[in-house]
């Protein structure tokens, strides 16, 4: 009898480190994952970042030729400030995603309107400087569009991670929670022209 409770004793003891383990295991795993979404979020706001940088530099050499049409240049300019209002440094919540879209979406369709503007001054269109925010706005555009997918591919490794069993069981237990995708955006079918 003492032999049987001494096995099982041994049987309980093994399978609770086994259970510590586990936990130890999925928990660090759940983490690298939650750190490599916040990272690739992260390469979203810089390459944004890296767009609304371009933007000043943009309308002042747009203002040299076009100074009546201030109305874009302003809203552009306003646009830019208000587009990092959505909490940086962590992944923003479904809704702070939508805001964040959304003034994308803004900035991207004021863009337009200055490259339509642009078409009527051909002496712009030659400009040098003009033509060199040009190429680093569409490879920006190239950026953020990778960007996007790189973050929702994370997303997706994550989501699915803290969905699968085992792991679901312990996910909301240890205060991992699904992120919010990147949707494409509601005029992604007419992607902006980025030439001049």
């Amino acid at each position: 009898m003492v032999e049987v409770k001494r096995h099982t004793g041994i049987v309980f003891a093994i399978l609770l480190i086994s259970l510590g383990i586990f936990i130890i295991f999925s928990y660090n795993n759940l983490v690298t994952l939650d750190e490599n979404t916040t990272a690739k979020w992260s390469d979203v706001e810089v390459q944004y970042q890296r767009r609304a940088d371009l933007i000043p530099n943009l309308v002042n050499v747009v203002k040299g030729y076009a100074s009546h049409e201030k109305e874009t240049l302003e809203e552009l300019t306003k646009l830019r400030a208000k587009t990092f209002q959505v909490s940086q440094n962590s992944i923003p919540s479904a809704d702070q995603l939508k805001q964040f879209e959304d003034a994308q979406v803004a900035i991207t369709s004021a863009l337009t309107r200055l490259i339509a503007v642009a078409e009527n001054y051909p002496d712009l269109k030659a400009n040098q400087n003009f033509l060199e925010l040009q190429a680093q706005l569409e490879g920006t555009e190239n950026r953020i569009a990778v960007a996007r997918k790189d973050f929702n591919d994370a997303v997706k490794v994550f989501n699915t991670s803290i969905r699968r069993f085992p792991n679901n069981c312990l996910s909301s237990l240890l205060g991992f929670e699904n992120k919010a995708y990147l949707q494409s955006q509601n005029n992604a079918a007419n992607a902006p022209q980025v030439s001049f």
